[in-house]
């Protein structure tokens, strides 16, 4: 903990924060004149989303569902979610 006081984050945290600089150079290079100048925390993800339990099957084939709807798939299952009779 104190090298990382004296250093900053460590391991995947400071590579997010090293590719969101990176990006946000590039990003800049590329916008236009009257375009918001872009910044490092626009492009690091926030990979906390709070304390989540684990997802049930009916909420992931829902996810499945929509996931499969915008991509321009079929959805083939059946009303218990098996497909083609599986199960």
């Amino acid at each position: 903990m104190a090298y990382e006081r004296v250093t900053g984050v460590l391991g995947p945290e400071r590579s997010d924060i090293l590719h969101g600089i990176q990006t946000a150079v590039i990003a800049n290079a590329s916008r236009g004149k009257n375009s918001r100048k872009a910044e490092p925390k626009d492009f690091i993800p926030i990979w906390d989303q709070g304390k989540r339990g684990p997802m049930s099957w009916q909420d992931m084939l829902a996810a499945a569902k929509t996931y499969t709807s915008r991509v321009g798939g079929t959805d083939r299952t059946t009303k218990g979610g098996a497909v083609d009779g599986d199960a």
